[in-house]
């Protein structure tokens, strides 16, 4: 009885996990280039009263073991990198990746997160930058007196923009987008941004459009990849689950308690 106490503790622990998962997922179902994660769950270690295998008589075994479970816990919280859907936003600064790859940034400092949110915007010398000021890596830098209706950025990520006194577009930059061996290893630091990890491998440099990157759309984002009815339909079970744990903990409270008033 005292094992199914902790037992059933350690499933609502572990419900609980999922429903803070599911409502991370929610909150930012609005999150230029968000990508929702998935709560996953192992068993955690068993008693093993007997042994499969073992002589039950002088001709035969035990043909199933019996093993005492002690429950779960939460054993990841997997990002899903599946595509967002793309919305256009007219908004000359705007990059969407369609595909895989992530653009790279560089923090105040010095070292390099990744992002997939293309939000970006123009600081006081030209530069493009993220929401937060942090640069676009490689460089792109814009000519003073652009005209921001003429900025064009190709699938392949080459940034072209017309000047006054010029007729033809000059080139300005070129996008690179980096992929990993497991995007999933990823650390999120916030702010839409990703650190590499042990576990993430190094970046893979390339062109948009090329060698398995994806392509650059320009003046749209990448919405987040969460689908509320599905993470409402999670939540509930979740919520069922927990609901379930707590009873088991209620009913080997009472199954305690009759065995605790056998003598009166």
């Amino acid at each position: 009885m005292v094992r199914s106490l902790w037992t059933a503790a350690s499933g609502m622990i572990g419900q609980q996990g999922n429903i803070d998962t599911i409502s991370n997922n929610l909150a930012n179902v609005n999150t230029s280039g968000y990508k929702r994660q998935r709560a996953e769950f192992e068993d955690l270690i068993y008693q093993t009263v007997k042994i499969a295998g073992t002589p039950a008589t002088e001709d035969t075994v035990v043909p199933v073991p019996i093993q005492m479970g002690h429950g779960v816990k939460l054993a990841a919280t997997q990002r899903q990198f599946t595509q967002g859907a793309l919305q256009n936003t007219e908004n000359f600064s705007d990059i969407a990746i369609a595909g895989d790859g992530f653009f790279r940034v560089m923090l105040y400092d010095g070292t390099f997160a990744y992002t997939r949110d293309g939000s970006f915007k123009v600081d006081a010398n030209g530069q493009l930058v993220t929401s937060q000021g942090y640069k676009v890596i490689p460089e792109v830098i814009l000519p003073e007196g652009f005209i921001p209706e003429t900025l064009a950025i190709s699938r392949d990520g080459r940034i072209t923009v017309k000047i006054p006194g010029l007729d033809d577009p000059i080139d300005v930059g070129q996008i690179e987008l980096y992929r990993f061996p497991n995007p999933a290893g990823l650390s999120a630091i916030g702010e839409n941004l990703f650190k590499i990890s042990n576990a993430s491998g190094n970046p893979i440099a390339g062109r948009p459009g090329f060698d398995g990157m994806g392509q650059t759309i320009h003046r749209f984002l990448e919405m987040s990849n969460v689908s509320v009815v599905r993470e409402m339909v999670n939540m509930i079970v979740a919520q069922r689950a927990y609901e379930f744990n707590s009873k088991a903990i209620q009913t080997s409270d009472n199954m305690l308690g009759t065995a605790t008033n056998l003598k009166r």
